[in-house]
């Protein structure tokens, strides 16, 4: 498998980002995972503001929690092949929907094993952030997501029913030593 980095979001992938929005419209997915609601900005540039401004705790909406989205780039083509955002704590909200990390991978990129180390990476930072223990939650019937998920050391806490009324499976990783 080709190495991943990740990268902060600038005006130079403008071009990439809007094509990594078209391939998901052009199979139907309207929400992007991990995205940060690139695909509800109205440009490119709006979206740079919103995501410098999500992670500065300074600044950020306090209805909000600093968080971090990074595009994930294979480093022998530059390609962006996900975005994954990475919450810096939760709040109410994110305790019972949502958890510490969202991502996404470009459909084109799919069952190459991206996911994993995307998640693998993701990880790191949230250690580096110094959480000990991350929530992350997928779609019950996402079964590439759950496997994901179980194969990072994912523990299943609960079950629910979203307010979409797809089943959301929330599960615990510990970050250890």
């Amino acid at each position: 498998m080709s190495k991943l980095t990740l990268v902060l979001p600038t005006k130079e992938h403008e071009r990439q980002l809007l094509d990594y929005v078209k391939e998901h419209h052009e199979i139907g997915e309207e929400h992007l995972h991990g995205a940060s609601l690139l695909e509800e900005s109205p440009n490119y540039d709006d979206w740079l503001e919103r995501i410098a401004t999500a992670s500065d705790p300074t600044i950020i909406n306090p209805d909000w929690v600093t968080g971090t989205t990074f595009l994930v780039i294979r480093t022998e083509d530059q390609k962006i092949v996900g975005i994954i955002n990475i919450r810096h704590f939760l709040n109410d909200f994110l305790r019972n929907y949502g958890g510490h990390i969202g991502y996404g991978v470009r459909p084109s990129e799919r069952q190459k094993g991206y996911a994993g180390e995307m998640l693998r990476l993701g990880l790191l930072f949230c250690k580096s952030l110094g959480l000990e223990e991350v929530m992350i939650a997928c779609a019950k019937d996402n079964v590439a997501s759950r496997k994901t998920i179980l194969n990072a050391g994912g523990v299943l806490e609960r079950e629910f029913l979203h307010t979409d009324g797809e089943w959301v499976q929330v599960y615990w990783i510990e970050l250890g030593e």
